[in-house]
């Protein structure tokens, strides 16, 4: 089946008591004990809940894994795999990583002996060069944030495993719709769940998924003896807005393509960062790996740091915020927002220039949302003085 179908069939079997279509939410924090050890599969939801087992049977299958974890949001996800590692190992990360993925790394498990480096991942002999007798993890997000630079994930995964080094994905750009990483090589996929796999701006999840039986086992103890784990609610709404990822995020990844090539056209647009484009240099790497571009896109404006900060500020249909993959279309800034915990230095390394505007296209008419960023250009003075 493909993952349209399986997200709607997967994980959703009619309550057994009432035949309802919909399972229920297992709002509760214990269950009853018929005796020491005997029990039906659940003792405390920290340990295990019916709603999260369900979201992630789900995920699993949409993503075309044997495992699936379910955690209160993706940085949580992301620190258990991060637990996982000894003092010592050495974390191999795109230069362009997500802000609060260099914050960990950086600033967090730094303090544990974890060492941590940058590269740009689309470099393959950068990437060879970069690696460490004692790397331990291949860190990949692609498309990357904010940056939507593409790596070769069937390339970087053969790397990997050629070393003895796990391979992590971060899918939550492209989606399980529009890139499969475990069936290019890759060890182990990440989600922010909060983004399109939600999809709807009104709730915190993350997520990982795995083949391998050891790698699993591991991570699921970590998830119950640190108890970073989904809510019972939190995990209904993920497994009802993950009903409709196909159709947002097609028609997502089309407006999001369309903006891009009249951002393009634009005389006081310096450069569109979209993978769908051809003038994105991993262009043909996207159009192997991928089915869809997606729907972030980001560009740099003419300009100075105030011309972008103002014509965030200027948007109608934009709203200023810093998350994506909703219905909404949000707008930010990555060197002030997302990307704020990041040295300048580290900025400057990955090219998040003070420019950078990062577009979360939402489920507003196309026409519409270019309407509205042809305004906010119109009302930044120094694009206005361009255009006249």
């Amino acid at each position: 089946m493909r993952p349209e179908t399986i997200a709607i069939h997967a994980g959703s079997q009619a309550e057994g008591l009432t035949g309802a279509i919909v399972p229920p939410i297992y709002q509760t924090s214990t269950y009853q004990q018929q005796g020491i050890g005997d029990h039906k599969g659940f003792i405390y939801t920290r340990t295990g809940n019916p709603s999260r087992s369900l979201l992630e049977e789900s995920l699993a299958a949409i993503e075309g894994a044997q495992h699936a974890l379910c955690f209160a949001s993706g940085m949580a996800a992301i620190n258990t795999v991060v637990q996982s590692l000894k003092s010592g190992d050495h974390v191999l990360c795109p230069a362009s990583v997500y802000g609060g993925t260099f914050r960990l790394l950086s600033n967090v498990y730094d303090r544990f002996g974890i060492e941590v480096s940058f590269v740009e991942m689309a470099d393959l002999e950068a990437v060879r060069a970069a690696l460490r007798p004692n790397t331990a993890v291949l860190w990949l997000e692609t498309p990357t944030n904010p940056l939507l630079g593409v790596c070769d994930i069937a390339e970087l995964a053969a790397l990997a495993r050629s070393k003895g080094i796990l391979t992590v994905v971060d899918n939550t750009f492209a989606t399980p719709i529009f890139q499969r990483p475990l069936e290019l090589g890759v060890d182990l996929v990440v989600h922010s769940t909060t983004k399109y796999l939600g999809g709807h701006l009104d709730v915190l999840g993350g997520a990982l998924l795995c083949n391998d039986d050891a790698l699993f086992a591991k991570l699921k103890f970590l998830q119950n003896a640190v108890g970073a784990v989904q809510a019972p609610f939190d995990a209904w709404l993920i497994q009802r807005g993950l009903k409709t990822v196909g159709l947002r995020v097609r028609q997502q990844a089309s407006s999001a393509h369309a903006i891009a090539e009249w951002l393009e056209s634009h005389p006081r647009v310096r450069r569109v960062h979209y993978p769908g484009l051809a003038s994105h240099p991993q262009h043909a790497i996207a159009a192997k790996q991928m089915s869809g571009f997606g729907g972030v896109l980001s560009f740099e404006l003419e300009g100075v740091a105030e011309d972008a900060e103002r014509l965030v500020a200027s948007t109608q249909l934009f709203a200023l915020g810093e998350s994506l993959g909703g219905v909404r279309s949000l707008a930010c800034i990555p060197a002030k927002q997302t990307h704020a915990s990041m040295t300048q230095e580290a900025r400057d390394r990955a090219g998040i220039s003070d420019t950078l505007v990062r577009l979360a296209v939402g489920l507003e008419h196309p026409q519409d949302l270019i309407e509205d960023l042809e305004q906010a250009l119109a009302s930044v003075p120094s694009v206005a003085a361009v255009m006249r």
